[in-house]
């Protein structure tokens, strides 16, 4: 009887196993994604080395991690390697485009002026394409967005500097102070977060530089008017505010936009027709609560990441309805702590990486733990 009694244990076990392993991935899916800080991510710089302002983080398909920094933002006594002689130990900047793997190693680097390109005056925003090449742009009058192989020769540049200064909302070959960037590769097209003085987003051929289309808040025609200061209760801007401050297209062709000092994210289709808006922790003032966003690496894609500098933490949503369902991350210089997170970026496994424009001018990876 014994005998019979296991037998039917282990096959009835051995039926429900599938049902059970389902059951928890669809709780595992249900769940808040969470994270755990990897301290000495990533290892230690070459030469001397040490980070300005961390003002851009991409991954790329092969999950390397590259950074874009401010070599110029070190402060006095962070440069005493470039003194001749060199006055102590410490330091000296590294160069302005970094590529590590997921452990942390260092595994290319580059940056400046070179042969048919100058250099953006202030770095701001990176971005890796489904070929591995590298967009990069600044946010000081007269940047504009460049494409370097990863090896760092330069392809082609994206706006032109006609040398004036000022907000030209609706210049279709100027770009004022951009701040981010996203191709999409079936269409062969660049997105731009256009930015720190313009206010909108707009969209050129890839490979040529040919304007396509450009839009501001709600679809409409942006405008340069001074506009109101945000305040939580008052009517919702129809302007997108400055900066516009990211842009990225989610796998179903859905376009999201960072309107920063707005507390909001903003949704369109890829013809700038307007979807809907998820508003992010809407009593914050000052910098804004939507510095970046990143969407999980689920097919479905079902949770946003949004990096929330003027707090100092990351908020996850639900992508169809806006719902926060959580929330980390205080201002701090320890591990898991922010000072103006500014950047986000995620790999294949859903780990989440930082970066960070503040006092910390660091990045920080954050393993998913569920």
């Amino acid at each position: 009887m014994r005998r019979v009694l296991a037998i039917v244990s282990f096959v009835l076990a051995g039926a429900l196993a599938p049902n059970i392993a389902a059951a928890q991935q669809a709780a595992k899916a249900d769940s808040p994604p969470t994270f755990q800080p990897e301290p000495f991510w990533p290892k230690p710089l070459p030469e001397g080395w040490i980070l300005g302002q961390v003002a851009g983080i991409a991954v790329s398909p092969d999950d390397h991690i590259w950074i874009i920094h401010r070599p110029a933002t070190l402060l006095d006594d962070e440069k005493g390697l470039e003194k001749n002689p060199p006055e102590y130990k410490c330091c000296k900047a590294a160069p302005a485009v970094m590529e590590f793997d997921t452990d942390g190693n260092l595994l290319r680097h580059w940056g400046g002026a070179g042969a048919g390109h100058e250099w953006v005056k202030n770095e701001h925003g990176i971005h890796i394409d489904k070929d591995g090449s590298v967009w990069l742009g600044g946010n000081n009058d007269g940047d504009q967005i460049l494409h370097f192989t990863p090896e760092g020769k330069f392809i082609n540049q994206i706006g032109k500097d006609d040398g004036t200064k000022g907000p030209r909302s609706n210049d279709t070959a100027r770009l004022n102070r951009p701040a981010h960037m996203f191709t999409d590769e079936a269409a062969n097209e660049i997105y731009v977060a256009d930015g720190y003085g313009n206010r909108r987003v707009i969209v050129f051929d890839a490979k040529s530089g040919a304007y396509k289309r450009h839009w501001g808040a709600y679809g409409n025609k942006p405008n340069d008017d001074k506009q109101p200061p945000y305040a939580p209760t008052a009517e919702l801007s129809r302007q997108f505010s400055s900066p516009v401050h990211c842009v990225r297209i989610a796998n179903d062709g859905l376009v999201y936009v960072c309107d920063r000092v707005n507390d909001r994210i903003q949704v369109f289709r890829k013809d700038g027709s307007f979807v809907k808006e998820l508003r992010v922790t809407p009593a914050t003032l000052a910098n804004g609560s939507v510095w970046d966003l990143v969407l999980s690496e689920d097919k479905d894609q079902r949770f946003i990441f949004t990096a929330d500098g003027a707090n100092g933490q990351i908020t996850t949503l639900l992508r169809e309805t806006g719902e926060q369902i959580g929330q980390w991350g205080r201002q701090g210089r320890q591990p898991g702590q922010f000072k103006w997170v500014h950047n986000m970026a995620i790999d294949s496994k859903g780990n989440l990486y930082t970066a960070e424009v503040g006092f910390g001018r660091r990045v920080q990876k954050f393993k998913r733990t569920n």
